[in-house]
């Protein structure tokens, strides 16, 4: 497994944002977070990349704890993450944006700055070759200089899940990434992160509303309500899931053998 979260419990004063959740992601899979509004899928989010400390329980990436690091110190561990609301540098063009992201693996001094040593040239080649070559494959080379609020909000997507992978993590968080996307960018977004993990090697977890996305391209499905996990299994399980079926369409609904309903919804 490359990330054993367990027993995770968050508080805010009197509420409880994740109670007790425990979740095992194994490497090179695509696993999906689901669940509605409220549920505690961003908060445990912000758990593993340290923007919360846990109130208790523990995060394991391969086998070191992450409870307690900086988000900068996440990121170097091997965790990227993409945001709800897509938090570009907007006054950046997509290439310097994509290059931000890089500044986990640099090794400059102040020095090698000032006076632009052999070092830094040869660094400031590579940061720029590997920009080009992930723009390239996230369908975006064309608009490397591009300001970034100019894109379109597909693209500006497609430009946040680049500049993660930007840091060479072994593991991927996208948080909502086809949130106000068509159908047609929807299916454009699958396949890309189908080659994330495909071409790239990266594990992907996924945040997502849209049940289209979720069965279509997830292995592995755990589902939140109210914070805490309900249910977890395949595609096929989670659809039949009674809990899964109630938390979505209510109590009277996961009565019903209203299927076309339900798997609408699933």
């Amino acid at each position: 497994m490359l990330l054993q979260i367990d027993n995770l419990t968050k508080t805010f004063g009197g509420l409880t944002a994740v109670r007790d959740v425990t979740i095992h992601v194994q490497e090179g899979s695509i696993s999906a977070i689901i669940g509605p509004n409220g549920a505690g899928k961003t908060t445990l989010f912000n758990l593993l990349t340290g923007i919360y400390k846990p109130t208790s329980g523990s995060i394991q990436f391969s086998g070191r704890s992450l409870v307690g690091l900086r988000p900068d110190q996440v990121n170097a561990a091997g965790v990227a993450r993409t945001f709800q609301n897509i938090r570009l540098f907007h006054a950046m063009t997509a290439l310097e944006n994509v290059m931000v992201g890089m500044q986990s693996r640099l090794h400059l001094s102040l020095t090698d700055t000032i006076l632009r040593t052999p070092r830094f040239k040869a660094q400031e080649t590579s940061v720029l070759d590997k920009g080009y070559r992930l723009l390239r494959f996230v369908g975006l080379l064309d608009k490397c200089n591009e300001v970034s609020r100019n894109l379109p909000y597909g693209d500006q997507r497609r430009l946040e899940i680049a500049r993660a992978l930007a840091s060479d993590p072994r593991l991927i968080l996208l948080d909502e990434p086809t949130a106000g996307m068509n159908p047609q960018e929807s299916a454009a977004a699958m396949q890309l992160f189908r080659r994330v993990r495909d071409q790239l090697g990266i594990t992907v977890v996924l945040i997502e509303h849209d049940m289209t996305v979720v069965m279509g391209i997830s292995e592995h499905i755990s589902v939140l309500d109210y914070g805490e996990k309900i249910a977890e299994g395949t595609p096929a399980e989670i659809r039949a899931n009674p809990r899964v079926i109630e938390a979505y369409l209510g109590r009277r609904a996961a009565g019903t053998t209203d299927e076309p309903v339900i798997e609408q919804t699933l």
